[in-house]
């Protein structure tokens, strides 16, 4: 049998890499004396996302994420108050091209982890003017049935699920808000720009994982925060749900994490748009050092952990170098007609 020769062994296949898309927009019209002004948010916010989407009118770019029949909770982040949590007019500018593309006021939900924080912010007296509904998770009730669970103890606190229940096991258990289990079937989230001493950023991943489960207080420090915080976010209740992440960056507060403190902040006039939640927490990082060595203050030191682990659990993008941002600068002239 003659021979055929060596046999020829191809490469190993190497896999793509994968990359996220962030786009940011900017309009230094978007505020004036530090107040928000509706009509320049909303024509950023519709630039944004017909730039993310690649669609021609805003109604077609909002169906890529929500449908009419889908009750799309807004995840806002409102304990410090509205100028350091995320700002009502942001909120507005959603449920208005949310209602343009045809959901239902009474698809709309503004939510947060408790209602008096919604209230205390302006989100209620501003959902009641498009008549969309505001709930609190706590108020909503937890779900026996979903939880996170880990070995950590902590106190439990009136508003936990299993306060003042005694027996082994009580306190290891997170619950999920009812709001996620049983009402919405999508949420966007909408978190401010806006530093935490252990996370590093009170963004998409932290604000949404405290705010949609109970006994919190267990996951304390840096370390413990690190693995839970991307642990509740990845329950299928809770990250499978969320379509859209917004950064409320109309202002970045990179000192005083739940106190409203304007010395300690900057104007950027941004809205920052992405799929992951990943990638835009890193961003938002990196922006809250570089304003700190602006103001010669040092940087907290804190571990990149929580946001590796996230990765690992296939959340998003950690890596900045994979990080792809496209900035987009108000011109003057409307979206639809920039390609002409």
């Amino acid at each position: 049998m003659p021979s055929t020769g060596p046999l020829l062994r191809l490469p190993p296949e190497i896999p793509e890499i994968q990359k996220a898309r962030v786009v940011i927009v900017r309009d230094a019209r978007a505020t004036i004396d530090l107040a928000p002004q509706s009509a320049p948010i909303e024509e950023m916010l519709n630039r944004g996302i017909l730039r993310l989407t690649g669609a021609t009118n805003s109604a077609d770019a909002w169906r890529k994420y929500v449908s009419p029949r889908d009750v799309v909770g807004l995840k806002v982040f409102c304990a410090p108050g509205p100028g350091a949590g995320t700002r009502p007019a942001v909120v507005e500018a959603v449920i208005n091209q949310l209602l343009n593309a045809g959901v239902p006021a009474q698809n709309i939900v503004v939510w947060d982890k408790r209602l008096a924080h919604l209230k205390q912010a302006g989100m209620a007296a501003m959902a009641a003017r498009h008549h969309v509904s505001v709930a609190g998770a706590e108020e909503e009730g937890w779900d026996e049935r979903v939880f996170y669970e880990t070995a950590l103890l902590g106190q439990l606190y009136y508003g936990d699920l299993e306060f003042q229940r005694k027996g082994e096991g009580v306190g290891r258990k997170s619950y999920v808000t009812k709001l996620l289990t049983r009402r919405l079937t999508k949420v966007i989230n909408i978190p401010p720009l806006l530093n935490h001493y252990k996370a590093g950023v009170t963004g998409n991943l932290y604000s949404l994982a405290t705010g949609s489960v109970d006994n919190t207080r267990r996951f304390e420090d840096s370390e413990r925060l690190a693995s839970a915080i991307p642990e509740i976010y990845a329950l299928p209740d809770i990250g499978d749900k969320v379509v859209l992440n917004i950064v409320d960056a109309l202002m970045c507060q990179y000192e005083g994490e739940m106190t409203s403190l304007l010395h300690y902040s900057v104007l950027l006039n941004q809205l920052r748009l992405g799929t992951d939640p990943v990638a835009l927490d890193v961003l938002s990082l990196q922006e809250l050092k570089g304003q700190r060595a602006a103001a010669k203050i040092s940087s907290p030191k804190f571990s990149m952990e929580l946001f590796q682990n996230a990765s690992l659990l296939e959340l998003g993008i950690s890596d900045e170098k994979n990080i792809r941002v496209e900035n987009v600068s108000w011109t003057g002239v409307p979206p639809s007609q920039e390609a002409q």
